[in-house]
Formats: structure tokens, C-alpha cells, sequence
């Protein structure tokens, strides 16, 4: 009884405080949303732009006057977006009390794509005559390609720098579902469809090997030119640089090959920066964040406009999971009410997705159908755009890609799992009666059927024919031909645009220019879709996920991802158009 009680008490206190810790968390969540409000942000001469980018960046961000409060409760940096990036620098560039940038993105979380978009946007900025300077402790490789267009890339004396070459590598469940007593059935068309390969091998297949070989190695050519361009070296020179792992070499060696342009402390970085625009030694320096420099209004020029072109964001698994992602449905009413608008005289459609749901994918497809036979639809590739990505973006006009985006992977496979095994394992057994042949079909205690297995692969091969068709006729070409490219083998952007798959190389500010001139217009505005959630539901969904990422990775740490790869594939429709589960590039 006395353990009863100490245990009642126990609970009661870790209520009392779980509600305490609750309440400090909304008052400072409130607090945040009076404090930043919608309020115009002014800046004084010699102002630098700080563009800390150590954390996540997504396609687009909104204003949310939570983020920074979640962020100081769950330790985790606030995620920035690409859109309001892109918007800031060309602001900035334009804005005559900004004298320069300083970078501190040495953590930089973003795809090599998006990675992409913000270097162009940084070499255009510099076409100004402005200043870039770079700093950090340490640079990953991804942002060290990113901090090379600096005209000065400093490291801490005791830093690290990571240039290695790049690494592609997939995670294997088939010995883990034998153990368990599970099989996974899986129907596919098309040899380079690697996506199922997890569940039924323990390493790449050969076409798998051969196809992640084509674009790691486009996407590392891309990326040795780009480096060796900024830093005045050749592409051999950083590649030879890259086997040699600077990573752990000393700071002098990296100086010496040219990769960096010093080794400073952060005070030294300021006190340079302050004889740069000419600030008093005892002064502190002028600086505006980037979420804030949103704020600051600086005029273009061109008053109102009335004419718009919609850029629609599709970011994530296309019908994947219930609270993320890209949904179809209402996707598809998005661009319908895009199509609808006299007032938006084209549609800059930007894909960011690995694909997922071959029906979500169908149904997106067609409103884009309609959209394109209104008014011009430029599609703008992110990190990925394939599989069910790229049969969402193929009947555009135009298909905008980065050199390093993925896409392709144009094939369809299915997979449900029998579990029979496991179920003899725990005891269980099943029996039933049924009125016909297929009533029992599908069932996730026994094996497929031969007729069931045959009634299953002419599904599949329909549906790849239809999406086969969908790219034929989307890029004037026939299916013969794109059944030469396609079979589900994945593309970089470069080998894309060689094989016809794509149009030109850039990014949403390219694919913007492309809209302008399709739809022959003088000036624009641009505005972003779908709207932006209300602020009070996104906090919600944000602490939910929160909450759910907290639990699942104290009890099983990183090896979460895999546990939510499962769980995707269990929600998701079994007809999949997707790349590869968790193809990880470093």
C-alpha cells in the first residue's frame, strides 16, 4: 500500500510538473507571436546580412511566431526555407544599406540541389560588387561547396574541413523480415526499379550498382568543377586533394592547397570586418539575421502588379503518411484553383519528392494536365523529383532541373507482406469462409496464389505502361523511348537533360525567368501556394511530430529511420512510384 502511494504521488507530482512545463512553453510561445507580429523591420547603413545556415532547410518556409520558441524547448535549430532564401539575397543585393553577407552554414542540412540554388544565387549576388565572407569551426562537404563562391573562406585555427569525394549507400531489412518470419511480395517492371531491393536482397544488385555509379559520379563531377572554379584549382587538383582527406590533415596544409583563405578565430573574422566597412574598432558590428531581414522592405521598383505567376510547392512522399508529405487531393485542388485564376498567368510548379502513391501520382498528373492546357506550367526540380516526382512534372512545358537533382526512376512495383511465419511463430492461426475466388485476396497471413501473383504483375505492368505513356506524351517523344531511359533507373539532373528528360539546368529562379517569358510578361509578383497554414495549427502538428520524434528516437536512437521507413511503407498505397527507402548520399 505504501508503494501505491509513493507511486500515486510520483505521478501526481510529474503531472503537475509535465503541466508546469507545458504552460511555460505556450506563455513563451505567445509571447513570441506578439514580439515578432507582422511589424516592418528597419536596417541602418553597413548592415551585414548573417546568414546562419547550420540546420534544416526546406523549399519553403512561412512565417511562424512559434518556431523560435519550439526551438529554444526542443534544442533543435529552426528549419529555414529556400524561398525565403532566394528572396533575401536578391533583396540584398539590391538594398544599398547592405555592404555584404557573412556565411555560417559549417552544419548546413540540405540536399545538394537546394545547396545548388543558394550558391547561384550568392555568385549573382557578387556581380553587386558586395562582399561574401565565409566562417565556421567546421565545414561538412556539402558546406564547404557552398562556402567556396566566398571571396574569403576562413576556418578556426583548431577546425575541420570535409572534402572526400561522395558516398551512396542503402539500408537492407531482408535478413531482419527472415528473422522475424516475414516475406515481402514484391511485383515491379523494369530491371533498375531498386527500390524493393531492401526487402528482398542484402546488397545492390548489378543495375542498381551501374545506375547509382552514373549519377554519384555526375553529381561528384558537377561538384570538383564547381569547387575547383571558385578556388582557382582544377577539378584533379581537388579530387587529389579529396583522397588525401583534409578532413584530417592540418590547417596549414589546407591553406597551402588553396582551400581556404585562413585560419582565424570568430574575433579576428569581426575585427576584419569592421576595417572592411570601416567600423570603429570599439563599435559593434551591423547585423540582421535572415528570418528578420524578411521583414525589411526593400522596393523594386515596380509598385503593384496585378499579373502573377503561382509557384506551387509539392514537398515529400506523395500520399505517404497521414500528417506529411505531398497529398493529393489536396494538391490537385491547389492547382485547379491555380488553373481558375485569371489573375496568374502561369504556374511555376516546384517538385521536391521521391514519389510514392502511383494513383496520388495519376490524379496530380491530371490536374496538371489542365493547368498546362490554360496557361504555361514551368516545373522546378529540388533535390529529387522522381518516379512518382517526375510523372507529376512530366506533361509540363518546361521541366527546370539542378545538375545534381535525382530523377527518373520511371517504373511502378507493389509490395505486400506475408507474414505467415510470424504468426506460427507467436501461436496464431486463421481460418474462414469465403463467396469467391479472390475474396480473400489480399491477405497478409499466406502466400500469393499463382493466379493472385498473375492478376498482381499485369496490374503492375499496366500501370507502367499508362506512366510511360503519361512521359511520351508529355515530352513529344514515343514510349519505346522512354522505356529505353526509363525501367525505373534513376538520373542526375546532367544525365537528365542529355537523355531528354529535362530542359535546362537551374533552379526556381531560372524556371521563374522561363514563366515570365512563356507567359510574355513585363512585370510580376509573385505569389506562393498552397496558403500558409494558420500559425496556431501548424504549432500543433509541429508539437505532435515533436513529441513523436522524441519518443521514437529515445527508445530506439538513429535507428528510428528505420522503424518510420516501415511504418511508411505499411500506410502507404501498396503501388508504389518511388526512388529507392532512405538512399542516403555524403
Amino acid at each position: 500500500m505504501v508503494k501505491f502511494f509513493k507511486y500515486l504521488l510520483a505521478t501526481f507530482a510529474g503531472g503537475i510538473v509535465a503541466a508546469f512545463v507545458l504552460l511555460i512553453m505556450l506563455v513563451g510561445m505567445f509571447s513570441a507571436m506578439a514580439a515578432l507580429g507582422d511589424k516592418e523591420t528597419k536596417i541602418s547603413e553597413n548592415t551585414i546580412l548573417l546568414l546562419d545556415l547550420n540546420g534544416p532547410i526546406v523549399d519553403r518556409v512561412t512565417e511562424d511566431p512559434f518556431a523560435d520558441a519550439m526551438a529554444s524547448v526542443t534544442g533543435k535549430p529552426v528549419p529555414e526555407g529556400l524561398n525565403r532564401l532566394l528572396k533575401n539575397i536578391e533583396k540584398a543585393k539590391r538594398d544599398e544599406n547592405i555592404s555584404g553577407i557573412v556565411l555560417e552554414s559549417g552544419m548546413v542540412q540540405a540536399g545538394y540541389a537546394t545547396i545548388e540554388e543558394i550558391r547561384n544565387a550568392l555568385i549573382d549576388f557578387k556581380t553587386s560588387g558586395k562582399f561574401i565572407y565565409s566562417f565556421s569551426p567546421i565545414y561538412t562537404q556539402k558546406a564547404y561547396y557552398l562556402a567556396s563562391v566566398a571571396d574569403k573562406v576562413y576556418l578556426n585555427p583548431s577546425g575541420m574541413l570535409e572534402l572526400k569525394g561522395m558516398y551512396a549507400e542503402r539500408t537492407f531489412f531482408k535478413k531482419t523480415l527472415e528473422k522475424i518470419g516475414v516475406e515481402m511480395q514484391v511485383f515491379k517492371h523494369g530491371k533498375f526499379k531498386s527500390a524493393v531491393e531492401p526487402f528482398l536482397l542484402d546488397e545492390m544488385s548489378e543495375p542498381a550498382r551501374l545506375q547509382t555509379e552514373v549519377y554519384l559520379h555526375s553529381m561528384w563531377d558537377h561538384l570538383k568543377s564547381g569547387i575547383a572554379e571558385a578556388r582557382g584549382l582544377t577539378p584533379e587538383q581537388v579530387s587529389n586533394l579529396a583522397d588525401q582527406m583534409p578532413m584530417f590533415r592540418s590547417g596549414e596544409m589546407l591553406l597551402e592547397a588553396g582551400l581556404i583563405d585562413g585560419l582565424k578565430y570568430k574575433d579576428e573574422v569581426i575585427g576584419e570586418l569592421k576595417e572592411l566597412i570601416d567600423v570603429d574598432e570599439e563599435d559593434d558590428l551591423s547585423a540582421v539575421k535572415n528570418s528578420k531581414y524578411a521583414k525589411v522592405y526593400v522596393s523594386d521598383g515596380k509598385g503593384f502588379v496585378k499579373d502573377k505567376i503561382a509557384v506551387i510547392y509539392a514537398e515529400g512522399d506523395i500520399d505517404g503518411t497521414s500528417t506529411e508529405g505531398i497529398k493529393s487531393d489536396k494538391l490537385s485542388k491547389t492547382i485547379r484553383k491555380a488553373r481558375r485564376d485569371s489573375s496568374i498567368k502561369a504556374i511555376v510548379f516546384r517538385v521536391n519528392s521521391p514519389g510514392g502513391s502511383a494513383l496520388g501520382s495519376e490524379i496530380i498528373w491530371r490536374e496538371v494536365q489542365l493547368a498546362q492546357e490554360t496557361k504555361p506550367v514551368i516545373v522546378s526540380m529540388g533535390n529529387y523529383a522522381a518516379s512518382g516526382g517526375y510523372y507529376i512534372s512530366c506533361v509540363a512545358d518546361k521541366i527546370v532541373a539542378n545538375p545534381t537533382t535525382l530523377t527518373g526512376s520511371i517504373g511502378i512495383f507493389g509490395m505486400i507482406p506475408n507474414a505467415e511465419e510470424l504468426t506460427k511463430k507467436v501461436g496464431l492461426s486463421f481460418d474462414g469462409v469465403k463467396t469467391n475466388e479472390f475474396a480473400d485476396m489480399p491477405s497478409l497471413t499466406r502466400p500469393f496464389r499463382k493466379e493472385e501473383k498473375a492478376l498482381l504483375q499485369a496490374y503492375i505492368v499496366k500501370g507502367y505502361d499508362t506512366f510511360i505513356g503519361r512521359c511520351a506524351d508529355g515530352r513529344n517523344t514515343t514510349k519505346e523511348a522512354i522505356d529505353e531511359i526509363g525501367q525505373g533507373r534513376v538520373w542526375s539532373g546532367l544525365n537528365a537533360l542529355d537523355i531528354n528528360l529535362v530542359d535546362e539546368i537551374g533552379g526556381l529562379n531560372k524556371a521563374l525567368e522561363l514563366a515570365k517569358e512563356a507567359s510574355a510578361l513585363e512585370e510580376y509578383r509573385v505569389v506562393e501556394l498552397p496558403k500558409a497554414e494558420d500559425p496556431v495549427e501548424q504549432f500543433v502538428k509541429e508539437l505532435t511530430g515533436e513529441a513523436r520524434l522524441f519518443v521514437g528516437k529515445s527508445l530506439l536512437g538513429d535507428e528510428y529511420k528505420y522503424l518510420l521507413t516501415l511504418e511508411n511503407l505499411k500506410n502507404a498505397y501498396q503501388i508504389q512510384a518511388r526512388i529507392p527507402y532512405h538512399l542516403e548520399i555524403k
